[in-house]
């Protein structure tokens, strides 16, 4: 995969395409976005510093602006494959630009995505299942709080991805090395740990049909921000949609550890 697979992506979504983004730019490092006024901002920022498991922080941008350096001329309304736009905690859009529904007080967070840590699970071997499935990843809200922070609070939300027992080390192993996109799982096994009721009806993405042998293994999820959304009500919220994500142009191993 060359340099540009990030720029013909985003020009993709840009002319209309939509779709989960799961397998896209290999080697690329792809990043959920919430943006909201600038009067949450600060709320935004100390929620995402206080629960940096499922809020890794990649970018923040000045109110009012759609560019960043992570991928420099990408515009931040029209490059993702889908939006969702929030009034009051409630979902009132799902269009595939938000030129319309920008404002001038908007402050863009790029988060981490565990998209970006299947480069290194696939070239460790592990199975992808959602992948294999042409399946958007599955994602459920849990009955675990993040840390509340001003006026922002909610649950923490989780990707799964079954794996078989003899991947499960290298998928603990390759993942905690890139804790900018979410690190190390958070549970594996028994959903109900989770509070999790079936895995067959997941709160976002697709179900993910599983071997008889896997165990499901659970990460931090950067849709937890919407989940604040939802919880909190801020009069105003546009981030990507579940699974359709930013695609920049940084590459994976800069936020590798070791």
């Amino acid at each position: 995969m060359t340099s540009k697979a990030p720029k013909e992506a985003r020009a993709r979504f840009r002319s209309g395409e939509s779709g989960p983004t799961a397998g896209q730019a290999a080697g690329h490092t792809q990043a959920n976005l919430v943006a909201v006024p600038a009067d949450w901002a600060y709320d935004m920022l100390l929620f995402c510093q206080r629960n940096p498991k499922p809020c890794p922080v990649l970018d923040v941008t000045d109110a009012g602006a759609w560019s960043t350096p992570l991928a420099p001329g990408a515009d931040l309304r029209t490059d993702l494959p889908r939006y969702r736009v929030w009034e009051h905690g409630e979902l009132v859009d799902e269009p595939t630009d938000v030129v319309a529904r920008w404002r001038g007080d908007l402050v863009s967070f790029l988060i981490g995505c565990s998209f970006t840590f299947e480069w290194a699970l696939a070239s460790a071997g592990v199975p992808l299942r959602h992948i294999e499935q042409g399946r958007n990843v599955a994602m459920y809200v849990t009955d675990r709080p993040c840390r509340p922070a001003g006026r922002l609070r909610g649950p923490l939300v989780v990707s799964m991805r079954p794996v078989p027992p003899r991947h499960l080390a290298a998928a603990i192993k390759e993942s905690a090395l890139l804790p900018a996109v979410h690190g190390s799982p958070v549970h594996c096994g028994d959903p109900g740990g989770l509070g999790i009721a079936d895995l067959a009806r997941p709160d976002f993405g697709d179900p993910v049909e599983a071997e008889p042998d896997d165990i499901p293994v659970f990460w931090a999820c950067g849709v937890t921000p919407q989940a604040a959304v939802m919880a909190s009500r801020p009069p105003y919220a546009i981030t990507h949609a579940p699974g359709q994500m930013f695609i920049t142009d940084a590459r994976d191993e800069q936020y590798r550890v070791a």
